[in-house]
């Protein structure tokens, strides 16, 4: 590193006159950890008392970002915890890049990896520092791509029967994801997020997901109104869940084809996308508790969706 200032002081033209501005260069370079030399330019030296920085063991301590960033590659995702793994593992859609495991993740898991699967074993400590802070990796990371997106009309070529499940602006990676576990459980076609209003694929959405990631298809749409809109031209009866609503959730569910709608904790559902569902119902709450969770809300008109009387019935 040159510094201009620095150069003109120690210039051979005045390499006998070097003034108190020189010795002021001087002792700021000592106090920066550096060293003048007779060309002007500066190095950094080392000190006898300094402490050299500790530095991250194996592939974590080379990975942008350092501890606790959780964050993969550009273009990819990492999941962590042995059910997010192990899905993403048996996904055929999924192209993994690399997966970093203790000896007792692998051995956890249920088959054999692929001849010259890009695999690294790890210590559980190293693992902690590829993912977010206090994750539970349970001995396995795996860096991927994302998933292919998935379109609303092939989903809406599908089997109607299973209920399509909503979010209007429910953020929370953590309620993404356990939505994501009851919908697989219960059945449902498809999970339907606006792009804006929504977490992206991540690990903490497949861990609280439990590899129903993997299961569930998740379409992505830029608007959400104009989705409920498409989804009523297919035939589905749209139910909008708000805990004033007149009717329950059982009053409220057709025999045919339904889509559930779930809006954010606190705000609810947005107006206009109230005003894009068939009805409103509510869950047959005591009214000891005011509102539940929007996942144990998501998983109960799961469940309801499943339970009903169908139209052979």
């Amino acid at each position: 590193m040159r510094l201009p200032a620095l150069a003109a002081l120690a210039s051979p033209g005045r390499e006998g006159a070097l003034n108190d501005e020189a010795s002021l260069a001087c002792q700021w370079c000592d106090w920066q950890g550096l060293s003048l030399n007779n060309n002007g330019t500066v190095q950094m030296i080392k000190s006898k008392d300094a402490k050299p920085s500790r530095a991250l063991r194996g592939r974590a301590g080379r990975m942008q970002g350092g501890r606790g960033s959780g964050r993969a590659s550009t273009g990819a995702v990492r999941l962590w915890g042995h059910h997010a793994v192990e899905a993403a593992l048996n996904n055929p859609e999924r192209k993994h890049r690399k997966l970093w495991a203790t000896r007792e993740g692998i051995a956890a898991l249920n088959g054999e990896l692929p001849a010259n699967f890009p695999l690294e074993y790890a210590q559980g400590a190293d693992l902690a520092r590829l993912v977010a802070r206090d994750a539970p990796h349970q001995g396995l990371v795996l860096e991927c791509d994302g998933l292919e997106d998935v379109f609303l009309g092939d989903v809406l070529d599908g089997d109607s029967a299973r209920p399509i499940i909503l979010l209007d602006s429910v953020t929370d990676p953590h309620n993404v994801g356990a939505i994501l576990r009851s919908a697989a459980a219960f059945g449902a076609a498809a999970l339907v997020t606006q792009d804006r209003h929504a977490p992206p694929e991540s690990g903490v959405v497949a861990k609280s997901a439990s590899g129903a990631l993997e299961i569930v298809p998740w379409v992505r749409v830029v608007n959400l109104a104009r989705a409920l809109e498409e989804i009523a031209e297919a035939g589905y009866w749209r139910i909008g869940l708000d805990g004033k609503a007149e009717a329950s959730i059982a009053e409220a569910l057709p025999a045919g084809p339904v889509a559930l709608v779930l809006g954010s904790e606190g705000e609810g559902l947005r107006l206009n996308i109230s005003q894009h569902c068939d009805a409103l119902a509510r869950l047959p709450m005591s009214g000891a508790i005011e509102s539940l969770n929007v996942s144990n809300a998501a998983a109960i008109a799961l469940y309801a969706a499943a339970t009903r009387p169908s139209m052979e019935e």
